[in-house]
């Protein structure tokens, strides 16, 4: 299996710290399925100040191809966050840098290479929407996270060309949630997730619907668990797993990914 992180990358800025983490929905999704044994690479956009130079070289210390990324003068993406009692909160960020003010377009080589993956995870702060009529065209399933902040339009321009579709809605009652993956379940659609934090998680695969108890433990940053939850699940269920295993799979994987400073590690001073 081979898999691809399309779009975003991010340092996150732990204001309270005075440490900066590479992160990153994409980027992290790439990392994440390195680290359960997949074959994994990341396809974005890097600036050139200070933050953008310790995310690349981190991806490349890591290991991940990513070769077909490009770098751009400019500000890398970055978002500032304070940890409190192990949980992050968002201060603000600069939407992406880079990645949006310079957005991904396909060369000829690049669209061949993207033909050589058996699945391309994105999301709403990816910035390469624009590319989904493109990928059309390549055989991999295509992920997307639809995060928490999401609107009905959103949803609507990429809902019908994704296969797996995540959302979190800590605060959706269990009936809530099960009709919104029923109104929003599309002909493409194979398994649509919501996540809940310490709730239950519900799927739903155009018939059934699914659901499991996240694993709680104490945690020290809950930064990507929902990156890390996704990753799992994907990974597990295009190996064979049932929902359900695969959301386990999941939960058991984002509660170690808690135990974890930032997204993945490699933090340094600003």
């Amino acid at each position: 299996m081979k898999v691809l992180g399309l779009g975003d990358n991010v340092v996150d800025k732990y204001v309270n710290y005075q440490l900066m983490y590479p992160g990153g929905n994409s980027l992290n999704f790439a990392v994440f399925a390195q680290k359960l044994g997949v074959k994994s690479s990341f396809m974005g956009v890097f600036g050139t100040d200070r933050e953008g130079q310790h995310v690349k070289k981190v991806v490349d210390e890591i290991g991940l191809d990513n070769s077909h990324s490009r770098v751009v003068e400019g500000e890398n993406g970055c978002a500032r966050v304070e940890i409190k009692a192990g949980d992050r909160i968002f201060l603000g960020s600069n939407e992406g840098g880079v990645t949006r003010t310079h957005p991904l377009t396909l060369t000829k080589e690049d669209q061949a290479y993207l033909k050589s993956f058996d699945l391309i995870h994105m999301g709403l702060y990816s910035h390469v929407n624009h590319l989904l009529p493109a990928l059309k065209a390549v055989p991999a399933k295509i992920s997307y996270d639809f995060s928490d902040d999401f609107t009905e339009t959103e949803i609507q321009n990429a809902i019908a060309a994704v296969n797996f579709g995540f959302f979190s809605m800590s605060d959706s009652s269990d009936e809530d949630t099960k009709q919104f993956l029923h109104e929003h379940f599309t002909g493409n659609n194979e398994v649509l997730i919501v996540t809940r934090g310490a709730k239950s998680a519900f799927a739903y695969d155009g018939q059934n619907f699914y659901e499991v108890v996240p694993v709680l433990k104490e945690p020290v940053d809950t930064m990507a668990a929902g990156d890390s939850f996704l990753t799992a699940f994907l990974i597990h269920y295009l190996k064979g797993a049932g929902i359900i295993e695969a959301m386990e799979a999941g939960n058991n994987f984002a509660g170690e990914s808690c135990l974890i400073e930032g997204s993945f590690g490699y933090g340094v001073a600003y």
